[in-house]
């Protein structure tokens, strides 16, 4: 079961009230999600592998389901409100914050590795 991984994580996570833990944890899936589908649908490469992605997707969506007030607290609520984990491809393609972390991851691993990805 997902909620295993994703109740170590929040206990790991730095010390402050729970309700900023899950917070925290929310908006950190959002945008690990968001950046890297925009990778993945917009400029056809892949940095995680899909299983990590999905992880990410499943950790989100029960977060979400356990704590919606909380969740409609955090940036990219209205982005994420109908989100299943099961594909990034319908988030919004035009986010200038997404988009600069997207490119930079791409152009870190490009260096990296010497190559397009």
């Amino acid at each position: 079961m997902y909620g295993e991984p994703l109740a170590k994580l929040l206990k790991i996570m730095p010390k402050s009230s729970k309700e900023e833990r899950i917070k925290a944890l929310i908006f950190r899936r959002r945008q690990q999600i968001w950046v890297h589908s925009m990778i993945y649908y917009y400029y056809n490469a892949n940095i995680v592998s899909d299983m990590t992605w999905s992880q990410w997707g499943e950790d989100l969506e029960c977060l979400q389901n356990m704590y919606p007030d909380l969740s409609r607290q955090v940036p990219y609520y209205e982005e994420f409100k109908d989100f299943d984990h099961s594909t990034g491809q319908n988030l919004p393609k035009d986010n200038e914050q997404i988009n600069a972390k997207a490119e930079y991851l791409l152009k870190i691993n490009i260096n990296k590795y010497g190559r397009n990805i």
